[in-house]
Formats: structure tokens, sequence, C-alpha cells
């Protein structure tokens, strides 16, 4: 049975939140007065600081528990999938962050704009809008299944209801006061409490173990069942397995390239740089700095396998206890062992990476939403009304469409809760595979943009509306419901995106080219 958390625990886990939210606040002081201060932090922010919180939000809670589960499940393969991400961010830099700088946008979707019209501005936006609530949603739920275990000890629907509250509250503490230099400058602290609870707990499972590090390597590669969890390289070509060596260069590649550059929720921060230089050497650095950090969190579901299924190995077999049940919850296989095994002060310290890596979760999403929903929405609509409106008029319009979308996260994370349950993915899959909604209409409608003459604001809608429709079809409740052939279900969300993009650059390619407005 689950530990309860001591006073040490939750002292650690208080002042961690205490610290966040304040420190945040403190470090983000500057000027707030515009919206390119609010939303894009004046330009000013350093490199480093920007690629740290690039990898906050693209890994936070999917990864802090969705890696370990992964690693539990499966091999290393998951690790190769970061070459994807290597290549998407050459891509990203050499064909998007270039133009975007060069164009002085707020938000990625004001190239569209240019090139075929406010309309197709609009509908971008909205179809990433749309995409965001559910990716975001969708890793907000995964943090609520953290959060729910550790203060309920279970993940009962009530309870994970509760702390998407929690996790809502102590989000929207943090990015009204102080807009993104505030979000990232709380990306940097998250990160590092996350990323040490992880090292930290490596070593607490590495000590349980009786093994050499080549008694572990040959366990590994030979399991009861005949399996090899070390491939790293995986060729076979079975196109439900999302990490295989060509899934990797297809869909896991665009769905970085739609990450990095189509993603108003990574390219916010990378547009906060001085210029494209810089953006482009904090998006390649991130890349590659996510790596070795992916490789820590399989490792440890790598390890929490030979801790919990492997016992012959553990080190103190008379001991007992330590290879619980955790009633075949795999996907909180870390979280449950963060509760039953860690030392009291070391399991807070944990549980404070859990409750970093739910609010850096959130956060990273309400300032590009909102952005989006301000820039691209109500200013134009706003100065066709009353052109005089101050720039602090859209700065408080900005934090009220904060507001909107934490409730709109906070209800999709609920959804989520039964939609994954139905589908019984992977955690980590499942939250990638929700962000191709909204990416397979948005690489297509880009891929047209950049590469060719064609195309129109119709067009455009139409290909983000069929990217969407391809994917949402290709799901297990709407297979199941309409009677659809099972095999529309079988492919893993590499090839979902694949798909849908494909038939998103037909779509919008059937357009007439008009001349682009430079």
């Amino acid at each position: 049975m689950p530990t309860s958390l001591t006073l040490l625990d939750w002292s650690i886990v208080a002042l961690y939140v205490a610290a966040v939210v304040g420190g945040g606040v403190v470090l983000s002081r500057g000027s707030n007065e515009s919206m390119r201060d609010y939303f894009l932090g004046g330009n000013q922010m350093s490199v480093w600081l920007v690629m740290i919180s690039v990898i906050a939000t693209n890994q936070s809670a999917a990864t802090f528990l969705g890696g370990p589960d992964n690693g539990f499940r499966g091999d290393y393969s998951y690790v190769a999938s970061t070459l994807g991400g290597v290549l998407a961010a050459l891509v990203a830099t050499r064909f998007l962050l270039t133009r975007f700088y060069a164009l002085k946008v707020t938000t990625v979707y004001e190239l569209l704009a240019i090139r075929y019209g406010d309309g197709a501005k609009r509908a971008a936006g909205a179809m990433y809008l749309i995409g965001r609530v559910f990716a975001s949603g969708a890793r907000v739920y995964i943090a609520a299944t953290a959060v729910a275990m550790m203060l309920f000890f279970n993940i009962e629907p009530q309870s994970v209801v509760l702390a998407v509250g929690v996790i809502t509250l102590c989000s929207l503490g943090l990015t009204l006061a102080g807009g993104i230099r505030s979000v990232i400058w709380s990306d940097f602290g998250q990160f590092i409490v996350y990323f040490g609870a992880a090292l930290i707990a490596l070593a607490s499972i590495w000590s349980q173990l009786s093994l050499s590090p080549a008694e572990a390597l040959a366990a590994l590669r030979e399991t009861p069942d005949g399996t090899n969890k070390l491939v790293l390289f995986d060729f076979s070509l079975d196109f439900s397995k999302p990490f295989t060596v060509w899934a990797i260069l297809t869909g896991v590649f665009l769905l970085n390239l739609g990450n990095f550059g189509l993603d108003q929720d990574t390219t916010q921060r990378l547009l906060t740089c001085r210029d494209a230089r810089s953006a482009g050497r904090a998006v390649i650095a991130s890349s590659l700095v996510a790596i070795p950090i992916v490789f820590v969190f399989v490792t440890i579901g790598q390890l929490l396998h030979l801790l919990y299924e492997r016992p012959e190995l553990i080190a103190d077999a008379g001991a007992g206890g330590l290879a619980p049940e955790f009633n075949g919850e795999s996907i909180t296989v870390f979280m449950s062992y963060i509760l039953t095994e860690m030392p009291t002060g070391v399991r807070g310290l944990a549980t404070a990476g859990i409750v970093a890596a739910a609010i850096s979760t959130m956060t990273s999403g309400l300032s590009a939403m909102s952005s989006v929903l301000v820039s691209d929405f109500y200013r134009p609509w706003k100065e066709a009304q009353a052109p005089d409106a101050s720039p602090a008029h859209y700065v408080f319009a900005g934090r009220l469409g904060m507001l909107f979308f934490a409730l709109a996260l906070a209800a999709m994370a609920v959804l989520c809760f039964y939609w994954q349950r139905y589908t019984d993915m992977a955690l980590l899959e499942f939250a990638l595979a929700v962000m191709s909604f909204s990416y397979a209409g948005l690489l297509g409608v880009f891929f047209t943009a950049v590469f060719t003459g064609r195309g129109s604001s119709a067009s455009v809608i139409a290909a983000l509306a069929a990217g969407f429709i391809v994917i949402l079809v290709q799901q297990s409740y709407i297979v199941d419901s309409l009677g659809l052939p099972a095999v529309m279900k079988s492919l893993a969300f590499p090839w979902q995106l694949l798909i849908g993009a494909g038939i998103s650059i037909i779509v919008c390619m059937a357009g007439a080219g008009r001349t682009a407005r430079e």
C-alpha cells in the first residue's frame, strides 16, 4: 500500500510551489505594458534560458511519467525518436524561423495572412487553438494522474478532477502575473527540480538492485519472455509501433517539425530571442540536450522492470516490500515507486518534481494560446471598433484569455481521463498522438505556403479541416462507433499524422495560387 507523505515531504512540496510562483513573478519583473513585452518578452530572452524553456515545454509531465512507463513496457526505441527532433529543429530553423523574424510576427500564423489573407491566418490560429486544447489537455490529465496519486493515493475520477483544479489554480497564479517572462523563468526552475528528481530516483532504484552494470545490461538484453529491452533502432515494418526507424524519419519528424515551427506554444518561446540566429541555436540545442534527458527517463523504466518483475535481482530479497503491487496501473509505475519506495525527504523532492512537471504542463500553453487569441482574433476586431485602444487594454485581454483557456484545458483534461482509458494507449503514446489533430492540417498548409506557389484562403481552410478529420476518423472510438474497418485504428500515431498531412497538402494545393502580399 502507498505510504503517506510525511510533514517533511509536504514542507518540501509547499516550499517548492511558493518558490516557483513567487520566484517566477520576481524574476520576470520588467515592462509588460505592450503586447510584445507581455507575449514575447521584448525579444530579450537569452538563448540558454529559451533552450531550457523549450525542453521543459516539450517534456513536462508526459516525459516524467510516460518516459519511465515506455521503458518499463518496452525498449530504448523512444530514445532513438529524439533524432527526429534534431532533424526537425534543423529544418524549422532553415525554413521557418528566419521567415518569422523577418516579418516580425507575434504569432506564426501571421505568415499565412501575408500569403493568403486574414481568413487563412484566422483559420490556422483557430486550428492551433483547438489542437492545443486537445494536446495540453492530455498533458494536464497525465499530470493530474500523478497529483491525484500524491494527494489521494488513487486515480478515481473525483480525485483526478480535484487534482486538475489544483494544477489550474497554481498555473493561473503564475501566468497571469508576469506574462511570457514569468513562464520562461518558471520553466527553468521546474526543469531543474523535475530532472533533478529523476536523477535521484535513478540512483535510488539502482541502489536496490544487487547488480553490476554488466549484469544489468545482460538482464535487460535477455528477459524471461525472450525480448531484448536494449534495442535502440527498431527496423521492423510493424506499422502499429510508434518508434520504428521508418516512423521516426517520417511521422515523428513531422510531429517535431509541427512542434518547433508551427505550434505557437513552442515558437512563442523561440520568438523571444533577439534574432533568428539566436532562436535557431536555442531550438537546435534543445533537441540535442533532450537526447540524454529522455535516456534517463527511459532508463528509470528499465530499472523499474528489473525491480518489479525480476525479484531475483533485488539486493535485499529478505526485506520484502521492494516489489509492491501497483494495482495494474502500469501507467503510474514511476509514481507508485516514488510513493512506496523512496525515503522521507527524498520522496518530498521527487513529489515536488511531479508538481513542477504538472505546473509546467499548463503554463506552457496558456500564454501561447492567449497570444493567438488576442493577436489574430481580438485585436483586429477591436482596432476596427476602437482604433485608439491602449496597449494595456490588450495585455488585460490577454490575461482574460488565459483564464478562459485554463478552464478549457481543465475540461479537456477530464475528458482525456475517459478517452485514454477507452483507447488503452500507453501514456506517452497517448500524449503524442493527441498532438496530431492540429499538426496534420498545419503541416499541409505551411508546406504549401513555403514550398509552392499554390493555395488560396479557401483551400487553406479546407486543408485544415481535412487534416483534423483524417486524424479523427482513425481514433478507436470513432472507428468502433461507425463500424469502420478495424485496421483504421491499428496504425501508430506517426503513420496517422503522415496520412493526415499528405491529404492536407493535396487539398491545400488544389487552390489556385495568388500573389504574395509582401
